[in-house]
């Protein structure tokens, strides 16, 4: 599955094929499959019940959520990295991991929307990018059963845990991340890094 020398760490390489097998790895031990704080026996017992009866495709959007970003600068959505670098005060984000649908919003964005800039004819463009978003998650809430839970949130709002529960504190356990978050969780280089010490030990 890999090469590497005993006791070499840094000479460790994956098969291309099994590349990002450790990331799901790693949001797999995170999700709600595996951690049980915060969730009843039924909600437990409901998440495992339906991973079991999706298709591949669907499995893998529950393990590892999927996160597109709206900007100004680059037109239509972009899929970009579940990771708190992701969480950038000027783009709205759409996170779908099968159970629930979010639209973040980052800091600036929700204060232009805040002043009710979206409401005005003159910034046409900034209702288009509040209205994507909206669009996108209504079309995933009509297409999937069972229906997801759809919540609409911001930077530093009481449901923006929805999404910072999820995301990789790239920053590392313990301290706060790109995005501001505080976690006793490892990140996924400190996971890779410590899987790799296990392969390659004598």
């Amino acid at each position: 599955f890999a090469d590497y020398r005993k006791d070499e760490p840094s000479s460790f390489t994956l098969m291309p094929e099994l590349a990002i097998f450790p990331q799901f790895m790693y949001h797999l031990r995170r999700s709600n499959f595996l951690q049980t704080f915060g969730t009843s026996p039924d909600e437990t017992a409901y998440y495992r019940t339906i991973v079991l009866r999706e298709n591949t495709m669907n499995s893998l959007v529950m393990i590892q959520p999927a996160l597109l970003q709206y900007s100004f600068d680059e037109g239509p959505p972009q899929p970009v990295l579940l990771d708190s670098c992701s969480l950038k005060p000027d783009v709205i984000l759409l996170m779908d991991d099968f159970f629930h649908v979010v639209i973040w919003r980052g800091e600036k964005i929700q204060a232009w929307y805040d002043k009710g800039y979206h409401e005005m004819d003159e910034y046409a463009n900034f209702r288009t990018l509040i209205q994507a978003p909206a669009l996108d998650a209504k079309q995933i809430l009509a297409d999937r059963f069972p229906v997801p839970r759809f919540v609409q949130t911001n930077a530093g709002g009481s449901q923006a845990r929805f999404v910072t529960s999820k995301v990789n504190p790239s920053s590392g356990g313990g301290e706060a991340g790109a995005g501001g978050i505080f976690t006793d969780d490892v990140s996924l280089k400190v996971f890779m890094e410590h899987l790799v010490r296990l392969a390659v030990q004598s």
